[in-house]
């Protein structure tokens, strides 16, 4: 039926206009054929439609300094939809693959609680990120270091090793324990959580600026 219509279309002596014309090939594109386009294709092939009419004239701008005007807001849209697009896709992997904390935000009791039933249960790699983790939030609650969402765990070392000199090496030192767990597919050891599990115990008796 679609190949009946368009022939009779081309056959007819009428002379039909960019807008009718226009219109006959919008319906033709919402018929069932063209339902199964995918979206993304479907925006690009119109968006090179439109473009390509103001270029040649036949947009309603009709065609000169109007058209592109229009071609270079339309451009223009087009680059800050994508840069935000980035931004959002960096800011979700900073997310997911460098910060300390996950999504559940817990206390620093909770993150400890989790990790000695880590610990009890030789889930050595679990217990150290959640003794980092409970490190991490023991020191943002007695505000040695401040809030910061997807702050990773060198970032928290060297936060909190300014904050807490003595310890600076042995903060360090962690951040990179738990990144070799965490990123490095490293295993976990019970010696490398007991070391954590000190850490955590002198820095909850520690004051900024005091040696322990």
């Amino acid at each position: 039926m679609t190949v009946i219509r368009t022939a009779a279309l081309l056959a007819s002596p009428v002379d039909v206009g960019r807008e009718q014309a226009a219109r006959e090939a919008a319906r033709e594109l919402s018929r069932a054929g063209y339902q199964h386009e995918p979206l993304f294709d479907r925006l690009r092939r119109e968006v090179s439609q439109f473009l390509g009419d103001l270029l040649s004239g036949g947009g309603a701008g009709g065609g000169g300094p109007a058209s592109l005007v229009v071609i270079t807001i339309v451009l223009a849209v087009l680059a800050v939809l994508l840069l935000w697009a980035l931004r959002r896709l960096s800011g979700g992997r900073r997310t997911e693959s460098g910060a300390v904390f996950g999504e559940r935000e817990r206390t620093a009791a909770e993150h400890r609680a989790e990790a000695e039933r880590l610990a009890a249960e030789g889930a050595w790699a679990g217990a150290i990120q959640e003794r980092l983790r409970a490190i991490a939030r023991e020191l943002e609650e007695r505000a040695v270091v401040s809030p910061l969402p997807g702050r990773t765990a060198v970032e928290l070392a060297e936060a909190a090793g300014q904050a807490l000199p003595p310890h600076a090496a042995d903060l360090r030192a962690a951040a990179r324990l738990f990144d070799d767990v965490t990123y490095g597919g490293a295993g976990g050891t019970r010696e490398g959580y007991r070391t954590l599990a000190a850490l955590d115990e002198r820095l909850r008796s520690a004051r900024a600026g005091v040696a322990a």
